[in-house]
């Protein structure tokens, strides 16, 4: 099966690749955000500031990707993308061992 290629693809591809990495980091941004609450760290003010941005923030990315008719496309980046990093992930264990055991001074008898 061949995969068709032309202008539309790649901006539409493009687009949705950027705004899947933009939705990551308001995912972080809001985890950080909670964790700065949860600490006390924030004013009231800042608190309900921070709140609005990021939903303003949300409304925005879900404007964008109504304009541009790419819902489908940001999921299936999304998906790809977790897809990779739980891959990467399962791996750190073995990674960390190895390393461990590289690292462990040779026993001389």
């Amino acid at each position: 099966m061949a995969v068709e290629i032309n202008e539309d693809n790649i901006k539409q591809g493009l687009l949705g690749l950027v705004l899947a990495l933009v939705e990551i980091i308001v995912e972080t941004l809001k985890h950080q955000a909670v964790r700065r609450m949860e600490g006390g760290s924030l004013t009231d003010e800042e608190v309900e500031r921070l709140g609005r941005t990021l939903k303003e923030l949300d409304q925005a990315v879900e404007a964008i990707k109504d304009d541009y008719g790419i819902k489908e496309c940001v999921r299936s980046v999304r998906e790809g993308l977790d897809s990779s990093l739980n891959g990467i992930l399962t791996q750190v264990p073995a990674i960390m061992e190895s390393e461990t055991i590289r690292k462990e001074p040779a026993v001389s008898g």
